[in-house]
């Protein structure tokens, strides 16, 4: 098992639970490729650098996972397919950062 860091950008045009409802998806999808969730992070509603579909705003959210490099591939391909999911990225890293970031206190 791989440790990867992920940062999933949602639409501003989410609603609370919907926002909670696709978060909790994407550890479902997690879950079912045989990964775990080790920690994850809210950073709320932040202003994008560049607008991505019109948007200038974006919820992040923070999840660190454990999860084999295969199964990673399937989890893209779901999130490519996602409507409220502006962008994401994943990192692979050797030890995973302590919690709570500085971005997590920093003003928004």
């Amino acid at each position: 098992m791989s440790k990867f860091e992920v940062v999933l950008l949602f639409s501003p045009e989410l609603g609370s639970k919907n926002l909670k409802s696709d978060i909790d998806k994407f550890k479902d999808y997690i879950k079912d490729n045989s990964g775990t969730i080790i920690n994850e992070e809210d950073w709320g509603l932040r202003d994008l650098s560049y607008s991505i579909n019109k948007f200038k705003k974006a919820f992040y959210n923070f999840i660190q996972i454990e999860i084999s490099g295969n199964s990673l591939d399937k989890i893209k391909k779901d999130l490519n397919q996602s409507d409220n999911i502006l962008r994401y990225l994943f990192i692979k890293v050797d030890k995973h950062q302590e919690l709570p970031t500085k971005l997590k206190y920093e003003k928004k």
